[in-house]
């Protein structure tokens, strides 16, 4: 039998829908996965299934869903669904890592050559009418020393990609795996002080949330470089304010954040030294299809488990 599904995302690449085509599928566009509108799509149709891309996954939503079994993230980070009600309600959740890793490890490097360069700023005066030749001086990165926090999939492949360009590379994870031979491992502690320039790459949990705070900050070197493609809440928005202002911090790199989307509250909106992009690091047709792909191989292995027990 064919299950109802709900996608989140106005379309599917052809390879996932082909892998779906046999399921009733239900698109809510983002405007429909918004706070307090995604719980009504979803109490209309009464899916098996979420495929999830926007929106927040919440208590509401789950409750709105008495039939659901499968919850499939098009993406890396769980941070979105209520993963306690989830697992109370037995239903099977999984996430894609790796599926955009290249595509956002590229833009985490593009957030910080833009950082080291200038290149946001220099862009605006250029178009502003100004020839900041004889002012401007900006970072050389190689030999620089990035500190990369969290080593999945992205973690990996930037440790890979400023490794290319000369960096030093060190490195702390909570989960020590094997790693390229330009790449030292140390602890959280040491990596603070010891870094030119630092990306974030772990997950957002009760462990990490906030871990750039007012004290982290304080430890690292004057002019440090920050890039931020994991997700906004392992940043203290006030902190990382301050220190932008007062040159702690030289530049960030910023393409993901507290609240999303990010409007003109954002607290980093008009800042020079924040380059800011609007959480697009993972937005590359060939990121877009393999996490697709991947989510819906997960989806259907999900109905297929569950589907001895609710008769799909």
């Amino acid at each position: 039998m064919s299950a109802r599904i709900v996608l989140t995302l106005p379309a599917l690449p052809a390879a996932a829908q082909t892998l779906l085509a046999r399921h009733e599928l239900h698109f809510a566009d983002p405007r429909e996965a918004a706070p307090g509108q995604l719980a009504d799509f979803v109490r209309a149709r009464d899916p098996h299934a979420l495929f999830v891309r926007f929106g927040r996954i919440d208590a509401q939503v789950l409750e709105a869903a008495p039939s659901l079994r499968v919850i499939a993230r098009h993406g890396s980070g769980l941070d979105t669904i209520d993963l306690e009600c989830a697992r109370a309600r037995g239903i099977a959740v999984s996430a894609t890592p790796g599926a955009n890793a290249v595509a956002v490890a590229e833009h985490a490097l593009a957030l910080l050559l833009a950082c080291a360069k200038g290149v946001a700023r220099l862009d605006a005066r250029m178009h502003a009418g100004h020839w900041d030749k004889a002012a401007h001086q900006g970072m050389q990165l190689a030999s620089r020393t990035l500190g990369i926090i969290g080593l999945g999939p992205v973690g990996l492949r930037m440790a890979r990609l400023a490794g290319a360009i000369g960096m030093r590379v060190i490195a702390a994870t909570r989960t020590p795996r094997a790693v390229p031979r330009h790449v030292r491992l140390v602890a959280l502690d040491d990596l603070w002080p010891a870094c030119d320039a630092i990306s974030l790459h772990c997950a957002l949990n009760a462990a990490t949330q906030g871990i750039v705070n007012a004290g982290m900050l304080a430890r690292c070197r004057h002019g440090v470089l920050l890039v931020n493609t994991g997700r906004g809440g392992l940043i203290d928005d006030a902190a990382l304010v301050a220190a932008l202002r007062s040159g702690q911090v030289c530049a960030a790199g910023l393409d993901t954040f507290t609240r999303e989307p990010a409007g003109p509250d954002n607290p980093y909106a008009g800042l020079a030294n924040a380059v800011l992009t609007p959480h697009v690091g993972a937005a590359t047709p060939q990121a877009f299809e393999s996490a697709a792909v991947q989510a819906a191989r997960q989806l259907l292995a999900g109905l297929r488990v569950t589907g001895k027990k609710t008769a799909l």
